[in-house]
């Protein structure tokens, strides 16, 4: 006569499986990516008229990366590395040249009067653009506008841009302004 195997309880299986998930999504930690720090402007009241305004072109920049990741600054080739300082120069125009913005004397609160660049960054990419090639870029233009913030409040303040408080960091962001265009992406592989 043979013998019968008994069977293994597996009624407490699912409650131990139960047991160990909650445990590990207690204990495992995720990657947070990190998006890009900006500020939307607010929106404008219904009742506002639409102006257009008119932009000269020298105080415009277009800063264009292609779906080869290749990168434009204004007509001229350059490399990612190479962006940062061109930005600087563009939004400062220390020679005064004609092609570069023009700047205009505003009061700024708290102050007084102050020379502030009407340049404009405009940053066009294609859709096969890939997200490293725009990051970096992104990341090159914000790092050249820190470094201008850092620039003009050490000449006024003497301390860097981040130790002043909110009231001379206001200033120093009216001073040195982020005026960054992004328009939507293009695809131009499929023309």
């Amino acid at each position: 006569m043979a013998r019968k195997t008994p069977e293994i309880n597996s009624s407490s299986t699912a409650d131990i499986a139960f047991l160990l998930l909650c445990y590990f999504l207690m204990t495992t930690t995720m990657n947070q990516d990190m998006g890009l720090q900006r500020r939307l402007p607010p929106m404008p009241d219904k009742n506002q008229k639409v102006e257009d305004q008119k932009v000269n072109r020298r105080n415009i920049i277009i800063v264009k990366i292609n779906s080869a990741d290749r990168l434009l600054a204004g007509n001229e080739p350059i490399h990612v590395s190479q962006l940062k300082d061109k930005i600087k120069e563009f939004l400062t125009n220390p020679a005064n040249n004609p092609e570069l913005p023009e700047k205009s004397e505003i009061d700024i609160e708290g102050y007084g009067p102050c020379m502030v660049s009407k340049g404009v960054i405009s940053l066009q990419n294609d859709r096969g653009t890939s997200y490293q090639a725009y990051i970096s870029v992104q990341n090159e233009l914000v790092a050249a506008i820190n470094e201008l913030r850092d620039e003009w409040a050490m000449a006024n303040y003497g301390s860097k841009y981040a130790n002043l408080d909110e009231e001379k960091q206001n200033v120093v962001r009216k001073a040195i302004p982020q005026n960054i265009s992004e328009a939507e992406p293009k695809d131009i592989a499929k023309k």
